[in-house]
């Protein structure tokens, strides 16, 4: 299996488009794209796994929960662990913001 992460992208969506590229043994990558998506407002993602995420093309702010929005660039990347609140504070309105995102037992 193959592909180009940056492949076929819309430019806007209602809501982020997730599409799943490998699954195996509790691990699972994932394309995310954004096209100004942002979580709700008093939203925090609250994951029972460890993720791994890079910033591939576009801009993204997340907020860990007690820190400062953190804006991210492509090439960006970092590892949020498990039951780490967090949220997307905001995504770049005018081109897709696209995430690699690994889930694992962590």
């Amino acid at each position: 299996m193959s592909g180009n992460l940056l492949a076929a992208l819309p430019a806007n969506l209602p809501d982020e488009l997730f599409t799943v590229l490998a699954e195996a043994d509790g691990a699972r990558v994932e394309r995310i794209v954004s096209t100004g998506q942002a979580s709700p407002a008093g939203f925090w993602y609250d994951q029972e796994w460890a993720e791994f995420v890079l910033l591939v093309a576009g801009s993204a702010g997340l907020e860990m929960e007690g820190a400062a929005v953190r804006t991210l660039a492509p090439g960006d990347w970092l590892v949020i662990p498990a039951h780490a609140r967090h949220r997307v504070a905001w995504t770049d309105p005018d081109r897709p913001t696209v995430w690699l995102a690994v889930h694992y037992r962590g």
